[in-house]
């Protein structure tokens, strides 16, 4: 999708992908706000659920997107949020609070990086110039050195997870309903 030439069914596959990852975010961010006080077996299975919505998402956009620097990057990043997955359920049961949070810190911030390294490979005007993933990915990584410092601290929370997926999530939605606008007033290539 980084060629110049976007079809009407490439906008459209991402759109569907941005919507669905921006409400499955928001959605997830409204239960975990009301499941995590204690580490019981639905708190570990969403905070091992939100890296493998990520890692699903980076699939479908892989299959969805041409060879070349996005694509990789796109791969990437779903091998990194499947070991996030992992490594949030092994913190979970056996690290506590903090090493959740610094698993998700580091996370945040190599997925962040990748999120907007794809957002730069895509900045051509069919694809609504990305400011939305740009901005939601670096605020990723800034966020994640912000939770890595919260778990070395003396009162590390999980309360900031349901703010960061909720923000991530209506990002998302935002840089879905941009395509979608961009999409009815740029002619694009049929297919």
């Amino acid at each position: 999708m980084s060629n110049l030439a976007v079809t009407k069914s490439e906008r459209a596959a991402l759109i569907r992908l941005y919507l669905g990852r921006g409400v499955l975010a928001v959605a997830w961010a409204a239960v975990f706000a009301t499941a995590h006080e204690t580490l019981d077996a639905l708190a570990v299975g969403l905070l091992v659920a939100y890296p493998l919505i990520d890692a699903v998402s980076s699939l479908i956009d892989y299959k969805a997107t041409d060879a070349g620097p996005d694509r990789r990057v796109t791969a990437c990043n779903a091998t990194l949020s499947t070991l996030a997955a992992v490594a949030a359920g092994t913190a979970a049961i056996a690290g506590g609070v903090a090493a959740i949070l610094a698993t998700f810190g580091a996370w945040a911030v190599l997925s962040g990086a990748a999120q907007v390294a794809v957002g730069l490979y895509r900045r051509g005007p069919e694809l609504g110039r990305q400011w939305p993933m740009l901005i939601a990915g670096g605020l990723s990584f800034l966020v994640g050195l912000f939770y890595i410092g919260q778990s070395l601290g003396g009162a590390p929370s999980l309360d900031v997870l349901s703010v960061y997926a909720t923000g991530g999530g209506v990002f998302f939605i935002v840089q879905a309903g941009l395509l979608a606008w961009k999409g009815r007033s740029t002619s694009l290539v049929t297919g």
